[in-house]
């Protein structure tokens, strides 16, 4: 009775063990890619996958099928391995996973990467209605259009690429967004493709600038911002700002320009009154100088004393 008690105890212990390192080893390793899962074709891209330090081997897998295979080499980082592809085309687009082993067991996959390649077909055009400048609550609907026949269309959001809409089509979509609010603010893009990992030429960016509802009508830069983030609130100031700029500085300008000239012709009046009263100094110094020199002069030259000195003394 003992002995079968202590086997099952060492029994016990033992599955107890192997489940937690077998739990250990099937744990999935994180999977991410630089600098971004959207890739122009002919360019490269990096792949990284994350395990733990007692691994000794990582793959990684295209669509179920094992695409390469490589061990860590920095002993400092042993839980990290990176894979390159040197240039992205449609044979390397597609879903990836990786794994990696200790020992001989290998962890759970990681999760999907899905890798798109760009630059394939066409430029689409992307539109917005009824206009990329709405009021919070209201409804917009952008329009995306490839000429080129294809039969799904994908909208992005400049930095939630990652999440993107589609709509299928074959000429153009729509993708009505409402009610709109602060969050949908920011810069959006569309593509066409035939598949999920080929994608066109992105369109030309359409910027959405949504504003709150309690606007005050004489200053419609300020404005209720309170749910946004900071940096969305300073590029909505300053957006409204650079609108309300153009007539305030054509009004500022005409001021400041009117109160130039005024200044320039004050300045001017200053200086012909002051050059006016220097030279009639000039002239009342040269007359009073010119007094007892003629006086002299006419003293030589005159035969009566008497008379020069009558003149004189009128003079004085």
């Amino acid at each position: 009775m003992t002995s079968t008690l202590t086997a099952l105890l060492f029994l016990g212990e033992f599955l107890h063990t192997g489940e937690t390192e077998f739990g250990k080893i099937l744990s999935k390793p994180i999977i991410w890619v630089k600098p971004n899962f959207m890739i122009p074709k002919g360019m490269p891209v990096l792949i990284w996958c994350q395990g733990t330090p007692e691994a000794i081997e990582y793959q990684l897998h295209l669509e179920g099928h094992l695409y390469a295979q490589q061990s860590p080499k920095q002993l400092e980082r042993r839980n990290t391995v990176m894979f390159r592809i040197p240039k992205m085309t449609l044979l390397t687009a597609g879903q990836y996973r990786c794994f990696y082993r200790i020992k001989e067991l290998w962890s759970k996959p990681s999760d999907p990467l899905d890798l798109v390649v760009t630059g394939m077909y066409d430029t689409p055009t992307l539109s917005v209605h009824p206009g990329n400048k709405v009021i919070s609550g209201k409804n917009v609907t952008f329009s995306c259009r490839l000429d080129t026949a294809t039969n799904k269309f994908f909208l992005l959001k400049e930095g939630r690429s990652s999440h993107p809409q589609h709509r299928y089509g074959n000429i153009q979509v729509e993708f009505p967004i409402g009610p709109v609010t602060t969050a949908h603010r920011g810069t959006y893009r569309c593509f066409g493709s035939y598949n999920n990992h080929a994608w066109s030429f992105p369109s030309k960016p359409v910027k959405l600038l949504v504003t709150e509802t309690n606007t005050i009508s004489f200053s419609p830069y300020f404005t209720s911002l309170s749910s946004a983030e900071p940096w969305d609130t300073y590029l909505l100031a300053t957006e409204a700002e650079f609108q309300q700029a153009p007539a305030f500085w054509d009004h500022t300008a005409h001021n400041i320009l009117q109160i130039g000239l005024a200044f320039l012709v004050l300045m001017a009046l200053m200086c012909l009154l002051v050059d006016y009263w220097l030279c009639r100094k000039r002239i009342q110094e040269q007359a009073n100088r010119a007094s007892p020199q003629e006086c002299r002069r006419r003293f030589r030259t005159q035969r009566t004393p008497g008379q020069m000195t009558k003149r004189c003394a009128g003079h004085s």
